[in-house]
């Protein structure tokens, strides 16, 4: 009995977590667009069984890397107010700003691209 626990909790442990939802933003902006809101549903939905959500923030190469620093930071803070106003307790939820340091599709400065202006939120259990 307590080898069958062992090894539920050994493969448990050595899944690989799932790929983290995504939301993209339009050039400069900070909001959420309306078709966007299932992806919310569905990380909140993940929270309320219990999971802890980690939203990092990421831009585009254009602008100072500063700059899109803090946009970054303020995207993952908007996405995290939506999903405490989806009933998400905000202690469960931890925001980080990345900026244009983790790029999905990597390009030249001062290149837009949209699916690097991003908020990648991973859902961890």
């Amino acid at each position: 009995m307590v080898i069958t626990f062992l090894a539920a909790a050994a493969a448990q442990a050595t899944a690989p977590s799932p790929a983290p939802l995504m939301i993209f933003f339009d050039s400069g902006k900070e909001e959420i667009r309306r078709d966007w809101e299932p992806v919310l549903d569905q990380a909140a939905e993940a929270a309320r069984g219990g999971a802890r959500l980690r939203l990092t923030g990421h831009t585009d190469r254009e602008g100072p890397a500063i700059v899109n620093r803090r946009i970054s930071l303020q995207r993952a803070r908007m996405v995290a107010q939506a999903l405490v106003k989806r009933g998400v307790p905000a202690g469960s939820i931890t925001t980080i700003g990345q900026g244009e340091e983790a790029l999905l599709v990597p390009t030249d400065d001062g290149v837009r691209e949209i699916q690097n202006r991003r908020v990648d939120i991973g859902v961890e259990r």
